[in-house]
């Protein structure tokens, strides 16, 4: 049997299937008014779809956590990416509103699915280099999120729902083309491969994925609730609204791609709680805000801090010992994106008794669980930062 590669490809290779994610999810965005369009369905019924999404994501995470443990990320990201890949087609080709449900809940699915898998495989490539990589693969998702809503709503105006879902396919069909035959091989160890896969008795996973779920909420948060808190409560126009999220993106990015050098200078531990901090700054600072643009600052404060909490806490679930390799990663990553499952309908149920000022405070205080078990990050070290 031929030796994994560890080398440079292997890292770029699993980059490479971030991106292709967040092209397709990035495309999944500007698809949903043209489908409302199309099925003739108002708001709630594409709220349900979206929710449907969120389902199918939360119900595939542990199935694919087991097939890492099972057959090795690789062969679970290969599994994830293939049937990934045609998910806008199914969806703009079902012709009612019922196929258009079944069709977003199994692509909801098989983003959870792939999630897991390319998480795993950053972890094994970060364990067979030794350096971290986890955050740049995050700001790789962005920059493919980022390209896929940004040039979405164009190719849907010029070729129509089909032909912008023909041409992302084509798109990440050869972005995986590319990189499936080169992602690392990890096949699982003998140790692991007649455990019995059930979820983890020991309170060490729950207590990451709780860290990376009070992570993920603020994010989840400034994508729905910012512009209606920067319109209705500062005032702002809806040309400057916007401006909440997109600064809070563009800053965890930056912060994504720079964040494994800062976490090899730091280690992990310092790294979580430096961002902790700064998190809790902006959201402090956005809700506290005597003008909108003091607001923004915030929300970019904000994103600075959080952009590099979520990969650290998934890369310290993935180097978990004593539990078979995909099951703490899949714990982890479905408590996680319960949060932005769960943010904007809970926020929104709040913000009828208080105001957004308050709740992104409140946010703040949140942040104080990754802050207090920030020492629970030090299996994400691969250099001995401390």
């Amino acid at each position: 049997m031929n030796a994994p590669p560890v080398g440079i490809e292997a890292r770029w290779a699993v980059s490479a299937l971030f991106f292709a994610n967040g092209l397709v999810v990035g495309g999944w965005a500007p698809k949903l008014p043209a489908m409302m369009a199309r099925l003739g369905i108002g708001e709630s019924t594409a709220g349900l779809l979206v929710l449907a999404l969120g389902v199918g994501s939360i119900c595939l995470m542990p199935v694919f956590g087991a097939l890492v443990a099972r057959r090795g990320s690789a062969h679970a990201a290969r599994l994830a990416a293939v049937l990934f890949a045609p998910s806008l087609i199914w969806i703009s080709l079902a012709p009612s509103v019922w196929t258009v449900a079944a069709a977003v809940l199994l692509f909801g699915g098989l983003i959870g699915g792939m999630d897991v898998a390319m998480n795993a495989n950053a972890v094994a490539v970060e364990r067979a280099r030794r350096r971290a990589i986890m955050s740049s693969c995050h700001g790789f998702w962005s920059l493919g999120g980022v390209a896929g809503a940004g040039a979405g709503g164009m190719l849907i105006q010029t070729l129509g729902e089909t032909g912008h879902a023909v041409l992302v396919t084509l798109a990440v069909a050869a972005i995986l083309a590319w990189a499936l035959p080169r992602l690392l091989r990890d096949p699982p160890g003998a140790e692991h491969v007649h455990q019995p896969l059930r979820l983890p008795r020991r309170p060490l996973p729950y207590l990451i994925g709780l860290m990376a779920l009070a992570s993920m909420i603020p994010e989840g948060a400034i994508l729905d609730w910012a512009a209606v808190y920067l319109q209705r409560e500062m005032g702002a126009p809806l040309s400057l609204a916007g401006w909440g999220f997109a600064a809070c993106a563009a800053t965890m990015a930056v912060m994504r791609f720079l964040g494994d050098g800062l976490r090899r200078r730091l280690g992990a531990v310092r790294t979580l709680r430096l961002s902790s901090v700064l998190a809790m700054a902006g959201l402090a600072l956005a809700g506290l805000a005597p003008s909108a643009a003091v607001a923004i600052a915030g929300f970019a404060v904000a994103g600075i801090g959080i952009a590099n909490m979520v990969p650290i806490a998934f890369s310290a679930a993935g180097n978990l010992p004593g539990l078979a390799q995909g099951i703490g990663l899949s714990v982890v990553t479905t408590m996680g994106y319960s949060g932005i499952l769960l943010a904007p309908g809970t926020i929104g149920f709040l913000a009828e008794g208080m105001s957004f000022s308050t709740i992104f405070i409140g946010l703040s205080l949140l942040l104080l669980i990754p802050l207090l078990l920030s020492r629970l990050a030090s299996n994400a070290d691969f250099e001995g930062g401390g």
